[in-house]
């Protein structure tokens, strides 16, 4: 047999910690000044307005269609190509001036693209759909973190939730500083996005913690710092060819999905990216700057004679 990750693997990531950690906090912090100063390029979902699909008889020329469309004074317009040269996507922003300015803005977009233009689809999306999108996908994120953080105290102990949603929180920035940096359009799917690499992620992470108490009760004169390189070794083969499956199947799903699904799966294999790097090198290294030798062998379960069980 070929083992791609060799089952006896003796990495030292204790020791590159102040590197991994340099690096984590780079990215986080990286992200958020991105979405500061860059902004995110919010799509119709968030910011109300027009989402238009038509069919060309002819090869769509973008260039003259945009100079066209952006001549009318309506504000923000976007055409990219979808899976043929004769589809193409228009994004208009919302109008102020209520329904009616909607309607104008509409007709002008029409007027302009004259004959010869099949209308697919024309999508509206009003501002308070999208206030009401933005906070339910807020709270959908919290609740998520919160369940997560609630599951694992359970299962294990605080410190283990504590670490594993501060990872949690990194993975989350970090899909949306790509965003930022890639100008890829912030809708609907970022939810799906990011609720996704988290639940990947968590559960990269939990794999990993239940070896740590494991070896935590197995290995009494151990010192912490090896029961953790131990452990993330013990389980990195699992957690590469895991992780290598999964990034196997969306790179796929990327290269021949096309346009419509481009900006959907790329974040997601950055977010599976970044979620397996942040359950190896940050939340179980966050685990060093708490005493959870003494919190695991607490809570062992105790035989018949009052003593402790190690397992």
């Amino acid at each position: 047999m070929v083992n791609l990750i060799p089952q006896d693997t003796k990495i030292d990531f204790v020791g590159f910690r102040k590197i991994t950690l340099t690096i984590s906090g780079l990215i986080v912090l990286g992200s958020i000044l991105l979405m500061l100063i860059k902004g995110l390029n919010f799509g119709i979902d968030f910011r109300g307005g027009f989402l238009i699909e038509i069919r060309t008889e002819k090869e769509a020329d973008l260039n003259t269609m945009r100079s066209t469309l952006s001549g009318l004074g309506l504000g923000d317009v976007k055409l990219q190509n979808t899976d043929s040269p004769h589809d193409v996507m228009i994004r208009l922003e919302q109008q102020p001036g209520g329904d009616a300015a909607q309607g104008v803005a509409l007709k002008k977009v029409k007027e302009a693209l004259g004959e010869g233009v099949t209308y697919r689809r024309i999508d509206s999306v009003g501002p308070t759909f999208s206030e009401d999108l933005a906070y339910n996908g807020m709270i959908a994120f919290t609740l998520a973190l919160l369940a997560m953080l609630i599951y694992i105290w359970l299962r294990f102990e605080w410190q283990f939730g504590l670490c594993a949603v501060i990872a949690l929180l990194h993975d989350g920035l970090s899909v949306f500083g790509f965003y930022s940096f890639s100008g890829f359009e912030f809708n609907e799917t970022v939810i799906i996005a990011v609720l996704t690499t988290i639940g990947y992620s968590i559960n990269d992470t939990v794999v990993v913690y239940d070896r740590i108490r494991e070896n935590l009760r197995k290995y009494k004169k151990a010192s912490q710092t090896e029961i953790i390189n131990r452990s993330i070794n013990e389980t990195l083969s699992r957690t590469v060819l895991t992780s290598g499956s999964t990034l196997l199947a969306l790179i796929a799903l990327y290269w021949v999905g096309g346009t419509v699904i481009e900006n959907f799966t790329l974040p997601i294999i950055v977010g599976v990216g970044i979620g397996t790097y942040s359950s190896i090198c940050l939340a179980s290294i966050l685990l060093l700057f708490f005493d959870v030798r003494t919190a695991v062998e607490s809570s062992a379960p105790e035989n018949t004679s009052g003593d402790k069980v190690v397992v």
